[in-house]
């Protein structure tokens, strides 16, 4: 029997289509032999429908039909029909009809899988990305799939209609630091020399606005070789945008504007713009983290003014050293046993705090291990900045002001995941952080580093302090934040070789290293570069988030484990002596 191709897709008919001869072409979901009748439920990506082979229908047929098992490929031709009363299935956009069989084509056997193809399936994550093929079988995954789909179309749409152009940049390309290793390609016509794959195409897309390029973006495959986690993987996605003539307020409409469309179009939800907006500082004050998660109504509060005058030595000392004494409220958490106290503190001292102050809040006092050393003025002050009730408990932290604040912002959401405080159903909470500084200081090298890359642009009132006092410098920078994840992040560009030059020395760059490491950049800029800005988003991250999963692993159709590798190929692997040879490597 030749085979015919399909005339309608698995998850298309409906009660219209009965009495209309078919052809539909998928795999076998389930089959069910009842009393000689077979039911098969067929499956592809659009859905499920069931179809029927009765003996007195199409004997031929139905005699076929006893030889199908789960995932074997099919061809039938039958006719819709109305499903019997009482045998319709609700849950399926289908399962008002099924399809009486006369002809069936057996395409394809196929071995029992070596697990079930359906979305709950109790399996280790490492069968299931050896076995990826039959993996992205699940209706999940396939969701997954399609949802990012659709979020490629409507970043082009967006970006075009708003007079940006995509342009494809080097994946060969110089080897520049980024932040993090690159992957290195050894080249077989240069000895010696190696290519590498882009961290992100930062310095095209600036070279770009110096050509007149003014509106630029790309969906764009980025590589970095560092250590993987749930949410990242050695190749990623980025949408990567840049934009001359402009300022920050700029960047943030443009970049709105494609966020209400995926929550409208992804999500069925309205965006109200503009964004709410915290800076650095503030972000790591009230919440301790510079990507918030303000799904969860915990908030920290800077106790510093509590204990200016404190006789207590450990919290003297941290307001006269210019560090920091925060608090939380943990509401209705008085009644924490001594042994759930030992644990959060455990907690914290992993992450790098000397220990954990608690306190429980009674009618009229303080219940505290420190409380005798605290006057009545400052235990009535803690619990009136913290807003504090009776069956209360606190949390105070001291320290070097972002190690202490990170830490408290751990605990917050400790605290949080401990008390419910963020539903699965929530609202999700976008916003944007602002205002980073420009350097970050590394006590083991004794050397500034820049937060972001050194061509962010520090805010132009605080250039003059970028030699005498880089701690003090802003950045003209700025992250998308959602849901406690960076989802984009950017910055207004440095765009005269002067003010670069400038950065580069602050870095502890020469010269010479600057002009071999970015001389082309640099020397671009002489010929007349714009003021300009950009921004890239983290598409695998932002992707997982709107899928309502949890790891960027689900939305990438091959990725790699978290050891990084790919079970299903068996890469990396070796390669012929005679390739290294011609490259000029040999393996130690």
């Amino acid at each position: 029997m030749s085979f015919r191709y399909r005339t309608h897709n698995c998850g298309e008919l409906r009660e219209k289509n009965v009495g209309e001869h078919v052809v539909l072409n998928g795999w076998v979901d389930t089959r069910r032999d009842l009393g000689g009748i077979i039911f098969i439920e067929m499956r592809d990506r659009y859905g499920i429908m069931q179809v029927v082979f009765e003996p007195t229908f199409n004997e031929a047929a139905h005699h076929q039909a006893k030889d199908l098992r789960n995932e074997f490929v099919i061809a039938i031709e039958g006719t819709v029909r109305k499903r019997p009363a009482g045998t319709e299935n609700p849950a399926l956009p289908t399962g008002l009809v099924d399809v009486m069989i006369d002809k069936l084509i057996i395409l394809n056997e196929a071995k029992t899988p070596p697990f079930p193809i359906k979305d709950e399936t109790d399996v280790n994550e490492d069968i299931r990305l050896k076995y990826r093929y039959l993996d992205l079988r699940r209706p999940r995954m396939q969701h997954n799939l399609m949802m990012r789909h659709k979020m490629y179309i409507l970043t082009r749409e967006y970006f075009d209609r708003n007079n940006f152009i995509e342009v494809e940049t080097p994946v060969l390309m110089k080897s520049t630091p980024e932040g993090a290793r690159d992957f290195l390609v050894p080249s077989r016509v240069h000895k010696g020399k190696f290519f590498a794959l882009p961290q992100s195409p930062q310095q095209y897309k600036q070279i770009l606005m110096v050509s007149g390029m003014d509106r630029y973006f790309q969906i764009v495959k980025c590589f970095r070789d560092e250590d993987l986690r749930a949410d990242r993987q050695l190749e990623f996605t980025q949408i990567d945008v840049e934009m001359s003539f402009v300022d920050q307020e700029n960047i943030f409409e443009v970049v709105e504007g494609l966020m209400k469309i995926f929550y409208k179009e992804i999500w069925n939800k309205e965006l109200s713009i503009p964004l709410p907006r915290l800076t650095f500082d503030e972000a790591m004050e009230k919440y301790g983290s510079d990507k918030p998660d303000l799904r969860c109504s915990l908030e920290m509060v800077n106790l510093n003014h509590v204990f200016l005058n404190t006789s207590f030595k450990v919290f003297q000392d941290q307001v006269k050293g210019k560090g920091v004494i925060t608090g939380l409220l943990a509401p209705g958490c008085g009644d924490y046993t001594r042994n759930q106290l030992d644990v959060l503190t455990d907690f914290v001292k992993k992450l790098g705090a000397g220990g954990l102050i608690w306190m429980r809040v009674k009618e009229n006092d303080l219940e505290a291990p420190i409380a005798k050393f605290l006057s009545d003025e400052e235990k009535k002050n803690i619990v009136s900045t913290l807003n504090a009730k009776p069956g209360d408990l606190l949390f105070i932290l001291s320290g070097p002001r972002l190690k202490a604040l990170s830490i408290m912002g751990s605990l917050r959401l400790e605290m949080a995941k401990r008390l419910n405080l963020i539903q699965p159903d929530a609202d999700p909470k976008l916003l944007w952080v602002t205002d980073f500084p420009l350097f970050e200081w590394d006590d083991e090298t004794k050397r500034y580093y820049a937060m972001h890359h050194p061509f962010t642009s520090p805010r132009l009132e605080d250039v003059e302090f970028m030699d005498t006092d880089p701690g003090r410098v802003k950045a003209r920078a700025y992250d998308l934040v959602l849901n406690g994840s960076e989802i984009a992040g950017g910055s207004i560009r440095i765009h005269n070789s002067e003010l670069q030059s400038k950065m580069f020395k602050a870095l502890g760059i020469s010269d010479e290293e600057a002009e071999h490491k970015f001389g082309f950049l640099t020397n671009a800029f002489k010929y007349g570069a714009p003021p300009h800005g950009g921004i890239a988003f983290g598409f695998d991250r932002m992707a997982m988030i709107f899928a309502g999963e949890s790891s960027i692993r689900e939305v990438i159709a091959f990725p790699k484990t978290a050891s990084a590798v790919s079970l299903m190929d068996d890469s990396p692997s070796t390669v012929p002596e005679e390739a290294l040879k011609d490259l000029h490597i040999k393996i130690c």
